[in-house]
């Protein structure tokens, strides 16, 4: 498990392309038949992806956590953004098929991920944080995640956002997660985007054409930066940062926060003319 430190905002406008990159963008976590996790110190965050094949892949205890098992102090989030799944917890299966989420609370100790079939293995997308209450482990279909249309074509950001895991739909101690989609012929995401010092955010975007990419733009709103980001990267999103992005094709991804509170709402603009 690889730890990941945060730039400041005193160090970050110092910083080239490479060094944004190798501070705020995860890549290469997605890799067939394999668990990678990322411990990123912001919110203790553990990210991550779990593909398996041919036999299930049980979700370890690195040591550097000091736990006798993952969720001994921690709850997890798991998307699955590829074929139909199986998520076991305690000995019991919870099927996952695509875009269907599960929450797994704190005091499971046995949890493992599988596929139902190799020629459309399921890809489970994990975001975990710290937690100091438990609540039921909770399956979350695609179509019961509260849809919600905003934006529109005229601003090329016709969107729907999906709310899997927060105070109105499966309950968590501090995790907030849900998937936003963007209508073909959209492009922007978050706009005009917004920062919230209560909790930091983390972006997985996916469903991204080979060839396309997404413009995921950072920083305070008057010095801001972008990073180029292909299919399934991820990016760190610190409380004092903008989060938006724009792509070159239409395209999805999942958002995930945690922190101070849950309140989907809590956030302060950076309108358009702020920019820089």
């Amino acid at each position: 498990m690889k730890t990941v430190l945060m730039a400041d905002p005193v160090r970050y406008p110092r910083m080239n392309t490479d060094e944004l990159r190798d501070t705020f963008l995860l890549n290469a976590l997605c890799e067939p038949g394999k668990l990678h996790l990322n411990y990123v110190d912001l919110d203790r965050a553990l990210v991550g992806f779990a593909a398996p094949l041919d036999a299930p892949i049980a979700l370890p205890t690195d040591p550097d956590l000091r736990a006798t098992y993952f969720t001994e102090r921690r709850e997890l989030g798991a998307l699955n953004i590829g074929g139909a799944g199986v998520i076991t917890v305690e000995g019991r299966n919870y099927e996952l098929s695509n875009l269907d989420a599960l929450y797994i609370g704190r005091g499971n100790k046995q949890v493992s991920f599988a596929s139902k079939g190799k020629s459309a293995p399921a890809i489970f997308y994990l975001l975990s944080y710290p937690a100091h209450a438990e609540y039921p482990t909770s399956l979350v279909r695609k179509e019961d995640a509260i849809p919600t249309d905003l934006g529109s074509f005229e601003s090329c950001n016709k969107r729907t956002i999906c709310k899997y895991i927060h105070l109105q739909g499966a309950r968590s101690c501090q995790l907030v997660m849900g998937v936003t989609h963007l209508a073909p012929g959209s492009n922007w995401n978050t706009m005009p985007p917004h920062t919230h010092m209560r909790r930091s955010e983390i972006y997985m975007y996916f469903n991204v054409a080979t060839d396309a990419r997404v413009m995921h733009f950072m920083g305070p709103a008057a010095e801001s930066r972008h990073i180029v980001m292909a299919d399934k990267g991820v990016v760190i999103s610190p409380g004092w940062s903008i989060h938006c992005g724009v792509g070159t094709r239409a395209y999805s991804f999942c958002w995930g926060m945690g922190g101070e509170n849950q309140d989907y709402a809590d956030m302060d603009p950076a309108p358009v003319e702020s920019l820089r």
